[in-house]
């Protein structure tokens, strides 16, 4: 973890002080979302900024990520690197009803009354909703299966062709 970034902040504080943070962490460091990687090679530069909007009277964070994640292709099962670059403004709030009050593309953080926030679990947090569902390295080529076109589907006979025989006969 970088030297500069504290282990635990007090968002409030940080919003007052309009403070900013930038450094770098290790993708080891980073225990929830090493399970969605091949390996924690590698690490995550981050920009976080604290403040408050006077207008709306929103309390934010400003993040910005950047990031190399090793990732396992789901079409050649190969391990690349998955670029993430993030910038995503997020409102604190302490209750879930200000939610409604936060604008469009703002995503809340809520938070107690006491303002204790893990700055690196919110980095961590961000990376692991960057992770695709489905990995596939754009540079990896498209399956494709081709199948010859002479071969001949064998007829298989019908099991209710019996039956049909046995109807007509009876009637």
């Amino acid at each position: 973890m970088s030297a500069s970034l504290p282990p635990v902040l007090d968002a409030w504080r940080m919003v007052v002080a309009k403070r900013r943070f930038d450094g770098v962490l290790p993708l080891s460091g980073m225990t929830r979302l090493r399970d969605g990687l091949v390996d924690a090679e590698g690490e995550v530069r981050f920009e976080m900024e604290f403040g408050r909007d006077a207008v709306l009277d929103m309390r934010y964070v400003d993040l910005r990520i950047e990031a190399e994640l090793p990732l396992q292709c789901q079409r050649t099962l190969e391990r690349f690197l998955h670029p993430v670059t993030l910038s995503q403004r997020l409102g604190l709030i302490t209750d879930e009803a200000q939610e409604s009050a936060l604008p469009e593309g703002v995503e809340p953080i809520l938070l107690g009354a006491d303002g204790e926030l893990h700055p690196a679990e919110l980095v961590e947090d961000e990376l692991i909703l960057a992770i695709p569902v489905v990995p596939i390295d754009p540079r990896s080529t498209e399956v494709t299966a081709e199948w010859p076109a002479d071969v001949e589907v064998e007829e298989k006979p019908n099991p209710f062709a019996a039956l049909a025989a046995l109807k007509a006969h009876k009637k």
